[in-house]
């Protein structure tokens, strides 16, 4: 009688911790530095009115979250540019799946300038040439007689793989000097009056923000809402969300809230833009 007892107690604590198991649903969110202030406030506002779910967001870089998506270790990557050919083969090698992208936000990328600098708009091609060392001194664009100073992202961020692939086209330069976030760069300009740096639209605070052309006779813009909306500033991209399948339970439900007009109020609220 007494052993019977104790079974149907342990029967009942361990239904309790099933149902306390069920009840509350982790989603783990990992990926681009670029979005992590985004993905953060999502998830502080998506759990303060569904409080059974418990969201983990961490940085680290699109590539560092991707690598997570194809070992298992994260549910949501963030990605500030599209995934690579070899890695989607990986993915699908491991689960037979090609992945799910979902574009949730805008971004264009900004170039930062120290506030004392007389340079106000740059080039794609001017742009491609500074970062590659072609261009080394201020003067060559119309600025002070100084050197150049380049600040950059990490190889693992995908803002250094989306500049270099859409902007500079080319090696970096050997003197860029890399840094582990776009705060970082941000930080780095603002102290240095001949510095030059680029990164998310929403941490360009204390710095200036350099027009940018598509050519020499194109009108230079700067990334604003109407200027991203329209297509217009040359430096546009999407940031993304990938799943390794379609989600499901909490999950689909999370993402479709961060692509309601609420989640998406969020993105603009945090200084990025809005796809829809």
């Amino acid at each position: 009688m007494k052993i019977n007892k104790i079974f149907s107690i342990m029967l009942i604590a361990a239904s309790m911790a099933t149902a306390t198991a069920f009840s509350q649903a982790k989603i783990t969110v990992k990926g681009s530095d670029t979005m992590v202030i985004l993905a953060q406030r999502w998830a502080e506002l998506y759990m303060k009115s569904n409080p059974s779910a418990t969201i983990q967001v961490t940085g680290g870089g699109s590539g560092v979250g991707i690598t997570a998506l194809i070992n298992g270790t994260t549910d949501i990557c963030n990605a500030s540019r599209p995934m690579k050919q070899t890695e989607i083969e990986k993915l699908k090698a491991r689960y037979n799946t090609l992945g799910v992208q979902i574009p949730c936000a805008k971004d264009g990328v900004t170039i930062f300038l120290n506030e004392a600098n007389k340079v106000e708009a740059l080039t794609l091609k001017q742009l491609s040439d500074i970062y590659t060392g072609k261009i080394r001194n201020w003067k060559e664009v119309g600025g002070n007689d100084a050197e150049i100073r380049l600040y950059g992202r990490e190889n693992s961020s995908g803002t250094y793989t989306y500049f270099h692939d859409e902007v500079v086209k080319a090696d970096y330069a050997a003197s860029v000097e890399s840094l582990p976030g776009t705060a970082a760069v941000v930080n780095a300009v603002k102290k240095d009056v001949n510095g030059i740096g680029y990164g998310g639209a929403a941490y360009a605070v204390g710095v200036k923000h350099a027009k940018v052309k598509k050519d020499a006779n194109a009108t230079a813009y700067l990334p604003t809402a109407e200027s991203i909306g329209k297509g217009e500033y040359p430096i546009t991209r999407f940031l993304y969300m990938y799943l390794r399948n379609r989600p499901s339970g909490e999950t689909k439900k999370y993402v479709d809230w961060i692509l309601s007009s609420e989640g998406q109020m969020i993105v603009t609220e945090v200084g990025y833009f809005p796809v829809k």
